[in-house]
């Protein structure tokens, strides 16, 4: 295998990598629930948390499309592969793809537009586990929560086991999954809003639901704070 000499690719190499380091962000997971939650990242992956432990993960800038969630009711075997009440992912421990709803979910860009990154709490997955979503770094602090008790007051009809589904997930129709993009508040989007006015409650939840930091900030979420 060649290696190239090149002094401008090599100075590319490193300022790509200089780059990529260090407007890196570090995501605290921490779970404050009662009860053992298997946190799951992507990218990341998955990690059992019980009570008062926290999981590290690093993201590279320029990730997008991020999530970070939490499944309750887990069974894993020694390889990994089980399954989960809520936020399961395909059976694995360690996430590769995104949960099956209902579940809380993290939602984050990093250095996207004007070198911000983008963050939010959606509940266009449902509801499963309580949610502080936080800036920890670079002067950034203003931080997002949904603490309300959404699984006990959850409409029968969205009623899952272990969680509270969105309607789209139940209904399955463009007045709730804004599949043709045009779409506005229900009383149901309205339910997940009155109790939790900083998170998505559907799909075009667009202008109270999304946050932004500097590039380069770390982060914590935790789960049941």
């Amino acid at each position: 295998m060649s290696i190239s000499k090149n002094p401008s690719i090599c100075f590319f190499l490193f300022i790509t990598l200089f780059f990529t380091t260090t407007n890196a962000a570090t995501f605290e997971i921490r779970n404050q629930c009662p009860f053992t939650v298997w946190a799951a990242a992507v990218p990341g992956g998955g990690r059992q948390l019980d009570q008062g432990q926290s999981w590290t993960i690093n993201v590279n800038a320029g990730t997008t499309g991020a999530r970070i969630w939490a499944r309750t009711k887990c069974n894993f075997d020694g390889a990994g592969r089980g399954q989960c009440e809520t936020g399961d992912c395909g059976g694995l421990l360690e996430c590769q793809a995104y949960g099956v709803p209902p579940n809380t979910l993290a939602e984050y860009g990093l250095n996207q537009f004007n070198g911000l990154d983008f963050f939010d709490i959606s509940l266009v997955d449902g509801f499963n586990v309580p949610m502080d979503f936080s800036p920890t770094s670079n002067g950034c602090i203003r931080g997002i929560q949904c603490t309300a008790d959404i699984n006990g007051q959850c409409p029968n009809e969205l009623r899952a086991s272990g969680g509270c589904n969105n309607p789209c997930t139940v209904f399955k129709t463009d007045e709730y999954c804004c599949n043709s993009g045009s779409c506005g508040p229900t009383n149901y989007s309205k339910f997940f809003k009155e109790r939790c006015p900083d998170a998505y409650s559907y799909p075009k939840d667009d202008q109270t639901s999304t946050f932004t930091c500097p590039g380069g900030t770390n982060y914590r979420v935790v789960f049941c704070p």
